[in-house]
């Protein structure tokens, strides 16, 4: 096999684009990326100068320059320029120095177009823009579609969750909220903005996860002309949000670096556009979430400590579907009659043998992969009820490993849903309990939930201590 041959192969399939330089910033390798967007090839490249083909870089903008000059890489770095051909463009890259015996040799850059990105996230803003402003300059519709009535469930845990969102509604003080993936973190963000007195200025959202660090920053602060070449007057998000409430979701994926100007926003109330020199005063509720354990978080240090601490000044943790089982078949009712509107069915419920199946789930995308589960389901289901033959999504074939094996219990029938509920429940803690040879703490393991959260079933469904309790 022909190594040359198959490294040729893997070079001409990537869609990055890879440049090497000398110690003197010539160019000694170029390939391009699959977009062209540096408006040169191979040929035009080899031999020149960096800053020959690069016309409208200079030492401050070139992550080449900076990593040869300080010996160290710079990573995932956006740049900004005008190509060989004229045309503004935006590339991400990642500039690594070479040495050989401790003398510095040359620098290799790999980086893929981001161009598109970047119109795309000036177009979001200036779409953004017009949503939330009439022709009379007053702010219109408020971006949301959830309210505190969306939120379904009975559960303690819930009921105590949708308490607090009520209380901490109309206040001004900054939210950190954690929970796992799927719980709807969303959904009680929306649900505290339509409660609270800002409910008719915007409610904005934003992934810090979805965009490069630098997009982001001026996503969320704006541009001022001249800022990069081709760059516009544009408002950011805190503007758009100004009077309203400005949500960041995945916060841990923020850098430390635009943490530290989100605290400064924060404690001060005021930004600046990106290249720009004015400050603005703004009033925006910032709610961020995470679905990474905040004290992990801090021990990784993954957040800055001053920046949670000023977030933290409200914390709501959303539970996991795990931990309010009781809700599953509400949900589930629920999400059959959203389905049934949608797919113009008549389906009535789910079979015993599937609601046996839903609570001794493990539940890992929590609501979000119970609403997957049942609209998969729905597509299959012929008869009144779904069945365990229409499940087709992979977790729920799967069970706890406390109930493998085990028969469903006995519910008395005549009985409510809610009494049902807490029969079933009832039944199920006992198994697990049972299982763990009354040792409740590893009963609570297995039944992934809190040992508090068991303690406080244990109390409300009246289980009596089955012998002495070891932790």
């Amino acid at each position: 096999m022909d190594q040359n041959k198959i490294k040729q192969l893997i070079l001409d399939r990537l869609e990055e684009g890879i440049i090497v330089l000398d110690a003197d910033l010539a160019i000694t390798f170029y390939k391009p990326a699959s977009t062209e967007i540096t408006g040169f090839d191979h040929e035009d490249a080899v031999g020149k100068s960096l800053f020959e083909v690069f016309p409208h870089l200079d030492k401050d903008s070139s992550t080449f320059y900076k990593a040869m000059t300080t010996g160290k890489p710079v990573i995932d770095q956006v740049q900004n320029y005008v190509n060989y051909k004229g045309k503004s463009v935006s590339i991400l890259s990642t500039t690594i120095p070479v040495f050989e015996d401790r003398e510095l040799v040359g620098a290799f850059e790999i980086f893929k177009d981001l161009t598109t990105v970047r119109e795309l996230s000036e177009k979001v803003l200036m779409l953004q823009n017009e949503l939330y402003t009439k022709g009379d300059g007053h702010k219109a519709l408020n971006g949301t579609q959830y309210t505190i009535s969306d939120i379904v469930g009975e559960s303690a845990a819930l009921l105590e969750l949708k308490n607090k969102a009520k209380k901490v509604a109309n206040s001004n003080s900054p939210v950190f909220v954690y929970g796992e993936t799927g719980t709807g973190k969303e959904l009680i963000v929306q649900a505290m903005h339509n409660l609270s007195s800002r409910r008719g200025k915007p409610f904005i959202a934003q992934n810090c996860a979805a965009l490069p660090e630098n997009l982001l920053e001026s996503i969320l602060f704006g541009t001022a002309q001249g800022s990069f070449t081709g760059a516009k007057d544009r408002p950011g998000l805190f503007e758009l949000a100004d009077g309203g409430t400005l949500f960041l979701d995945e916060i841990n994926s923020m850098n430390l670096e635009l943490q530290s100007k989100l605290l400064r926003v924060i404690q001060d109330g005021v930004i600046r556009r990106i290249g720009g020199s004015d400050t603005k005063k703004v009033n925006v509720r910032i709610i961020a979430a995470s679905n990474m354990d905040p004290n992990m978080m801090l021990e990784q240090n993954i957040i800055r400590k001053d920046l949670f601490y000023r977030l933290n000044v409200i914390y709501l943790y959303v539970p996991s579907l795990r931990e309010r089982k009781e809700d599953i078949p509400i949900l589930t009712n629920y999400f059959i009659d959203v389905f049934n509107r949608k797919m113009n069915k008549d389906i009535k419920g789910v079979t015993g043998e599937v609601l046996d199946r839903f609570f001794n789930g493990d539940w890992p995308g929590n609501v979000r992969e119970l609403e997957n589960t049942i609209e998969s389901a729905m597509n299959f289901t012929d008869g009144d009820y779904i069945g365990l033959p229409d499940l087709q999504y992979y977790s729920i074939l799967r069970q706890t490993s406390a109930f493998k094996g085990k028969e469903s219990p006995e519910i008395p029938k005549g009985l409510g849903l809610k009494d049902a509920v807490g029969e079933y429940e009832k039944s199920v803690i006992i198994s697990a309990i049972d299982e763990a040879g009354g040792n409740r703490a590893k009963a609570a393991r297995m039944l992934k939930i809190p040992k508090q959260t068991l303690h406080g079933k244990l109390k409300r469904l009246g289980i009596k201590s089955r012998g002495e309790e070891r932790e």
